[in-house]
């Protein structure tokens, strides 16, 4: 099991830059393969991007590849999500997730949810 607080959320302009914080708790952090979700006022929770348990493999959407970065360190129990060049239909209400192989946390969800953290971007 393992318990997760988003943080590093806030109100941007558009091209601006943010970096989100996800703190794990738990002896088993490094065993999880970790993914970015996010989701806009009235839509479906999406896909961003995850990360595999040591870092060997990374999984983007189309609508952020190669202005997302996710990164870990398992030493601090951290999983980051640098956003770049932000547009305003970036804004939602992004999640930090734990699930098994990255591939399984890219096309169908995870086992464990943080709680959110709201990402507004102005046009």
């Amino acid at each position: 099991q393992v318990q997760l607080v988003e943080s590093g959320g806030g109100l941007v302009q558009a091209g601006d830059s943010l970096r989100l914080s996800c703190a794990a708790s738990g002896r088993t952090f490094s065993q999880y393969a970790m993914g970015w979700f996010r989701q806009a006022p009235g839509k479906e929770r999406d896909f961003v991007a995850a990360i595999s348990s040591i870092s060997i493999s990374t999984v983007y959407a189309d609508s952020v590849k190669g202005r997302f970065t996710i990164s870990r360190d398992n030493a601090k129990n951290t999983v980051y999500l640098q956003m770049n060049s932000l547009k305003p239909e970036d804004t939602a209400v992004y999640y930090c997730a734990a699930g098994d192989r990255v591939q399984v946390v890219a096309t169908s969800g995870a086992r464990f949810w943080g709680k959110g953290t709201q990402v507004t971007v102005s046009s």
